[in-house]
């Protein structure tokens, strides 16, 4: 920290009187020595973040930070103030002052410096350090930790090296033996910063998500904790729960998700918690790691100023065995879920694209009714309409279907954008976006579709890790994330997009489309089947998303083919079939299935007819190996019977309540009926063989190993992912 603060930045007789007189004041050293290139724009950035929250906190600190543009390199002014000035602090104002800039890339090492001294100021005696130092230059030395106060365990670097790993175990407070018998035996690794022994894994004997702590071992917590910038509270609030937890006789370890990035808490740690705390003023990234266990959820600055009191209320809510509800990723995007380092390349690729799907679907659901209805109200002449800007009446239907679907077509403009922009995204996070858009909106240029989408989405993430890997000097990392990696990476895309590979793209993307649209007879019945057997396998998976995929790119045109809506029909059909089947057989069948399966059957008849396959999670997760290959079956033949009837689809969503929007919508119907039928024969046969449930559990028999493990573990998880669209 010898470059972030220097005396020329302390000011030992602040005079200001109000939160933005201290900011401007210490901001002027800033300005003076270099740091910040416009006084004035920082000044606003900070004040942004004052608006967010108020940065005073208990005992006397005010720590007003930002991330500006502005900021050239990472710093800290300090300042103290004889009458105090209130930064908002419950317990009055405040006489510690610390003004920290960081840019807008700051790199990880600066902020890990920024973060130790935002922790160190948890510490009583560090402060009242500070409050007695009598020349600037000592209190410099203080905050860089190059000369210690009196207790202060974390000075000597120890701070900075603690909070170098913004992970779990290494943040200080990591469990001491969460592993039965020797930690050194256990896969054991060393904090620097108390050298407490860190398992690696917990034992499966207490990998549980019981409320209370087995034996006599102490109670065992895992928290989060981030706030809007990820420089200060962040990491104050880990350092006060961690404080609270040693003096409470709680082994707690925390995981700090801060600017400079964030290592995720090991789940074998996880699962060997018997509780959670999530401090947080920003969306906790994978929440849903913590579902099932006792938790609390505040925001950050009660975990500073009220530690003990949020360990109590966990404990207390272990005792009455309150846990959080298992469920879906809780709004995690794509990017923001687990994957581990040695996870392989396939299962990376994998992530990646339904990242980019992930985030396309909402704009292929809203592009593709709006044109829909637009058809509707308007006829199949409505794309011929000239512009609502140029022509509306306010009493004409054309103009009411022209106007939707005009605002569908420019939805849809954003389908190839969006999946290149995310697939970036997802592989190197917001620095991936800009090229990763500009590539997507240079496939559309070159007519390279959905193919060149794809392929500008992979290359715009590459490009953008690789720039990352190159060792920048300090005075061009302010101006990285803004500048210089959407510069390059989006000449890079660019010229890759436009001179090498867009026109293959192109020629591939319209053979593609040619053969689609050349489909007749038994091959596109055939087809049908294969789409139906993707739709039903993994229900919301991987396999299910290529084949909706493959389905919206058809019809994600001005004027798609016949053949194209032919395809999105089968694949919405197939789609419904599982719930619907679902729902018949525990209505025919009850007696085969237990009490809970039987509500689920009846949430099933409105989840199946809206396209939601949802409705069928509870019965595959349950008994997968009788569900799953029925639920193909069904799904296989009513796809066939779809392309064969010659049903066409032009919204990529909505269920039986697009009916009317369907070619055929008779015999469309027909195939569905067939298809559930199929499934359901299927369903009642397969779980007759094995015997009646009981009222509340499994069928007498029954091979357990298909049932959901206590907890989730052991489900399968993947198979029966949630649909997204």
């Amino acid at each position: 920290m010898s470059d972030t603060i220097t005396a020329d930045l302390v000011d030992l007789d602040l005079s200001a009187d109000t939160k933005e007189a201290a900011a401007r004041a210490l901001a002027e050293r800033m300005a003076a020595r270099g740091r910040v290139t416009d006084l004035e724009g920082f000044l606003a950035d900070v004040a942004a973040r004052e608006a967010q929250m108020p940065t005073g906190l208990d005992g006397g600190i005010g720590i007003p930070h930002c991330r500006s543009a502005h900021v050239t390199e990472p710093t800290l002014a300090f300042g103290r103030s004889a009458a105090g000035i209130d930064f908002g602090a419950p317990d009055g104002p405040a006489d510690l002052i610390f003004l920290i800039a960081a840019p807008a890339g700051a790199d990880d090492a600066h902020l890990t410096l920024l973060s130790a001294l935002a922790r160190r100021l948890m510490n009583t005696e560090f402060t009242d350090a500070l409050r007695a130092a009598t020349d600037a230059g000592h209190a410099a030395a203080l905050i860089r930790g190059e000369e210690t106060a009196p207790g202060d365990a974390t000075s000597e670097g120890g701070a900075s090296e603690g909070a170098a790993d913004e992970g779990a175990a290494s943040d200080g407070g990591a469990y001491e033996g969460a592993a039965s018998g020797n930690a050194a035996d256990e896969g054991a690794v060393t904090v620097p910063d108390d050298s407490v022994a860190v398992p690696a894994a917990a034992s499966a004997g207490t990998a549980t998500g019981s409320a209370a702590p087995a034996g006599d071992r102490p109670f065992r917590i895992v928290a989060v904790t981030s706030c809007p910038t990820g420089i200060a509270h962040t990491y104050m609030a880990a350092e006060s729960l961690e404080t609270a937890g040693r003096e409470a006789g709680v082994e707690i370890v925390v995981e700090t998700q801060g600017s400079a990035g964030f290592t995720r808490l090991d789940p074998a740690v996880i699962a060997a918690a018997d509780g959670v705390i999530l401090a947080h003023d920003v969306p906790v990234r994978d929440k849903q790691r913590f579902a099932g266990k006792p938790t609390v959820d505040t925001g950050v600055k009660a975990a500073i100023n009220r530690p003990a009191d949020l360990i109590g209320e966990v404990r207390d809510k272990a005792a009455r065995g309150e846990t959080t509800a298992a469920g879906p990723a809780d709004g995690a995007t794509p990017v923001e879920r687990a994957g581990t380092d040695d996870e392989g390349y396939g299962t990376r690729l994998r992530r990646w694209l339904m990242s980019g799907v992930s985030y396309m679907v909402p704009f292929v659901a809203a592009g593709g009714l709006l044109i829909a209805l637009g058809f509707a109200i308007g006829g199949y002449e409505i794309n011929e309409a000239p512009s609502v800007m140029d022509h509306f009446v306010w009493t004409q239907a054309a103009s009411w279907g022209a106007l939707l679907f005009q605002t569908g077509g420019v939805a849809f403009g954003f389908l190839v954008p969006v999946l290149a922009g995310y697939i970036a995204y997802g592989m190197a996070d917001r620095p991936g976006l800009v090229p990763g858009f500009v590539g997507g909106a240079i496939s559309l240029t070159v007519n390279a579709g959905f193919l060149g989408g794809l392929a500008a989405g992979l290359i715009a993430g590459g490009v953008v890790l690789a720039i990352q890997k190159v060792n920048i000097p300090a005075a061009l990392r302010g101006i990285m994330p803004v500048v210089v990696i959407p510069l390059i990476s989006s000449a890079v895309v660019g010229f890759l997009m436009f001179v090498v590979i867009g026109k293959p793209i192109a020629e591939a993307q319209k053979g593609m489309t040619d053969w689609l649209n050349g489909l007749t007879g038994a091959n596109a019945v055939l087809l049908g089947a294969l789409l139906g057997l993707m739709m039903c396998f993994d229900l919301g998976g991987p396999v299910n998303k290529v084949a909706y995929t493959f389905a919206t790119a058809g019809i994600a045109v001005a004027n798609p083919g016949d053949s194209a809506m032919k395809v999105m029909a089968a694949v919405m059909a197939a789609g419904m079939v599982p719930p619907l089947a679902m729902a018949l057989a525990t209505t025919v069948r009850g007696r085969l299935f237990n009490r809970a399966e039987r509500d689920n059957g009846k949430a099933a008849w409105v989840l199946g007819a809206s396209f939601i396959s949802e409705g069928a999670i509870p019965f595959a997760a349950a008994d997968p190996l009788r569900v799953i290959p029925a639920s193909m079956a069904g799904g296989a033949v009513t796809g066939a019977l779809s392309m064969a009837f010659g049903a066409t689809l032009r919204a990529p969503h909505g269920g039986i309540f697009v009916v009317p929007l369907i070619g055929n919508p008779l015999l469309y119907l027909v195939a569905i009926a067939a298809g559930v039928g199929v499934t359901t024969a299927l369903v009642i046969v397969l779980k007759g063989l094995r015997g009646a449930a009981g009222p509340d559990g499994p069928a007498p028999g029954e091979d357990t190993a298909l049932a959901p493990a206590a907890g989730g573990a052991g489900t399968r998880k993947e198979t029966v992912a949630a649909r997204t669209v």
